[in-house]
């Protein structure tokens, strides 16, 4: 660990796709390449991007090439669902021997165990490439959060990465790895992704431990993954799965087998939709939105119950959450904390436990309204992000700019929804456009083959 870095690259062009992880397995089992090679590339690439903020932590190459040499020496290995191929993982999951700093150095512990969705990914032969950057203490949807260098989109014009897990997403977007594990309360897990051009799943709560997990809204939390392929996601989540007594939200996952073409895609009326003055951004959006109607039957629930969910995220007691978890810290390290994290961790002392009881009570009224439209839809498409800023516009405003990120993404969890970020072309300008799709809780199969569909169309 603690790779010597270069001056940070260039970007600006969009995604630099590599090579998939089912490429890569291809590539691995048949001899046309090898771990060792793919990891020799894979740091290659790191090295020569620098310090562009997508890495705190990086894997020292010995260890990494040691890592490939002992799977290629196994017979058995090559037979490993992820057989060599290498992955990040955000930097407030745990991996026993790496520092784990959730973007504070003071806060900054040596993990003396690995998170068991972490281990899973091991188990399966995949190779650690390191540790990735984020909003510290991941809170934050914009990436400029950080005491590192701040990543920017790889589509460049100063635009910023999406947050908090920016660094899982970059890594992906400029082909470093095929796949990052990053996590999501608000949308960490799909505003990132959507920003720079790639895919971004939030299982359903509770399908992926969040065991080794530093939390930021422990009720809310949930593991998810960035990649280019939803077949590469499917995999990887295949590997991840599975119940963990140790997680009091564990549960087990539904499979689904029937067809993608049966399913109703819910789109709300355009009225409702807002893109916060961006015209190119809502003409992409709704080009994209075309091809949808072409390739699905749909409805059109109202999206209020959605969005008004979603305003209770940071207006209501779950930010008191954060208290909870850094509140301690906090007060003994104050100039060790960003100052606007500072703020927002703060801020949830303001409420009280009748607070939480109303804020509780209104979330069931509108749970229960949610699951009514989820009797006549099977799952809801719209824009994953309404705009995007550039990193000056954001540190001038930082939390106005942040909520409005948020505006598609917050109720989520909030509504125990699962949800893909799923790639849908340029605005005339240039910048990423990016469909979401959400469903229900466990039904995690349908909203993965309804962004296969899409994506295939993009």
């Amino acid at each position: 660990m603690g790779m010597t870095a270069a001056p940070a690259a260039e970007t600006g062009t969009g995604p630099s796709i590599g090579p998939t992880v089912a490429a890569l397995l291809g590539d691995h089992r048949s001899g046309r390449s090898t771990p060792t090679e793919t990891l020799r590339r894979t740091l290659d690439l790191v090295e020569a991007r620098g310090s562009d903020g997508t890495w705190i932590t990086v894997v020292d190459r010995p260890t990494a090439l040691a890592r490939a040499a002992a799977l290629e020496a196994d017979a058995e290995a090559r037979l490993l669902p992820l057989y060599g191929v290498p992955f990040g993982v955000k930097d407030s999951i745990d991996v026993a021997g790496w520092p784990t700093t959730l973007a504070c150095p003071a806060y900054a512990y040596t993990a003396t165990t690995t998170a068991p969705v972490v281990q899973r990914l091991l188990d399966a032969g995949a190779v650690l490439v390191g540790k990735t950057n984020l909003d510290q203490f991941a809170t934050g949807l914009n990436g400029t959060r950080t005491p590192y260098p701040v990543p920017r989109s790889v589509y460049g014009g100063d635009l910023i990465s999406g947050g908090s897990s920016s660094g899982s997403a970059v890594a992906v977007a400029v082909g470093e790895v095929p796949f990052a594990v990053a996590t999501d309360t608000a949308g960490s897990g799909r505003v990132p992704p959507a920003l720079n051009g790639v895919l971004g799943f939030k299982p359903s709560r509770g399908l992926l431990s969040t065991v080794g997990l530093v939390p930021a809204c422990r009720s809310l939390d949930c593991i998810s993954l960035i990649g280019t392929a939803v077949e590469d996601l499917r995999t990887v989540f295949g590997v991840m799965v599975g119940l963990d007594e140790r997680d009091p939200w564990t549960r087990p996952r539904v499979r689904w087998t029937s067809s993608v073409e049966d399913l109703v895609v819910g789109l709300p009326d355009p009225a409702e939709l807002s893109f916060f003055g961006d015209a190119p951004m809502a003409a992409a959006h709704h080009a994209a939105r075309a091809r949808v109607q072409e390739l699905f039957g749909t409805s059109t629930p109202s999206l209020q119950p959605f969005l008004q969910a979603g305003e209770l995220l940071y207006s209501g007691p779950w930010v008191a959450e954060r208290l909870v978890e850094f509140g301690d810290f906090l007060a003994e390290h104050p100039d060790d904390v960003l100052p606007v994290v500072g703020q927002i961790i703060s801020g949830g002392g303001r409420f009280s436990a009748a607070d939480v009881f109303r804020a509780q009570y209104r979330l069931a009224e509108l749970r229960a309204v949610v699951a009514r439209v989820f009797t006549r839809t099977d799952v809801l498409v719209l824009p994953t992000v309404g705009t995007t800023f550039t990193v000056p516009e954001v540190l001038a405003d930082p939390v106005t700019t942040n909520t409005v990120l948020g505006h598609y993404t917050h109720f989520a969890n909030l509504l125990d929804l699962c949800a893909v970020a799923v790639p849908a072309g340029l605005t005339a300008d240039g910048r990423p456009a990016s469909l979401m799709v959400l469903g229900p809780a466990l039904s995690d199969d349908q909203v993965l083959a309804v962004a296969a569909r899409i994506a295939l169309t993009d």
